[in-house]
């Protein structure tokens, strides 16, 4: 194949593993902010569960990427080469070695600290786990996938790639741009959840009163922190 890197039939399920690791991690991440600034109730059980789920899906993602790896180095054909640059680096090119290993590292400590339920259940280390998911899968599937098919090409040629300031800037845009909307919604559907979208005194307009969306202030919050501990 033009491009043995892809051209794998473990691809799919690996990309469904990791997709069941970033996703639900960002969940855990968001529903801790919704229920510390709403009146929106989520129980820590639910989160935990979540944090379980997530460690049997890492388990899965890193069984499939040992594989693979073993895979391809056991059978030392030429269509080792992208997999070879991606991890070592190839006569010399190695631009890629650091993200991989970077990615790597972050989703195999995240596994184990959603394996063990001491860390699993704490809320720092939980969320840390939840950062470093979601960033290790966002390298994996960018850096790690997309480049090194390419690497070397079918004549054999090496083309180094990092990252511009302007591809950068447009990455943010486009999480700025998904993280509003996903706002926007919060603000109509927290209100539906806790039945507080109800029409207006007129009997046509919506009506989302602040003190029912829950917006809660800064000392309301402080105020609840300090009378738990």
């Amino acid at each position: 194949a033009a491009r043995p890197f892809w051209n794998a039939s473990i691809l799919a399920p690996r990309f469904l593993a990791s997709a069941f690791c970033s996703g639900p991690a960002g969940m855990i991440l968001m529903f801790q902010v919704i229920r510390k600034w709403t009146k929106f109730k989520i129980r820590d059980e639910a989160i935990f569960k979540i944090a379980e789920l997530i460690a049997y899906a890492m388990f899965i993602n890193l069984f499939l990427l040992g594989a693979e790896v073993f895979k391809e180095y056991y059978s030392d054909t030429a269509h080792l080469a992208p997999m070879k640059y991606l991890y070592q680096g190839l006569h010399g090119h190695t631009d890629l070695v650091s993200y991989i290993w970077t990615a790597t590292l972050f989703n195999t400590t995240a596994f184990f600290l959603f394996l063990i339920p001491q860390t699993r259940e704490n809320q720092v280390t939980l969320n840390i786990g939840c950062i470093l998911i979601f960033v290790g899968v966002y390298i994996e599937k960018g850096m790690g996938l997309v480049i090194p098919g390419f690497v070397p090409d079918v004549l054999g040629g090496f083309y180094e790639y990092s990252p511009t300031g302007v591809e950068m800037l447009v990455s943010l845009g486009i999480w700025a741009t998904g993280l509003l909307t996903f706002t926007m919604l919060l603000r109509i559907a927290i209100p539906i959840m806790n039945g507080d979208f109800h029409v207006s005194e007129d009997g046509i307009h919506p009506h989302i009163g602040d003190e029912l969306f829950l917006v809660r202030t800064y000392e309301e919050v402080e105020e609840e922190d300090l009378l738990a501990q």
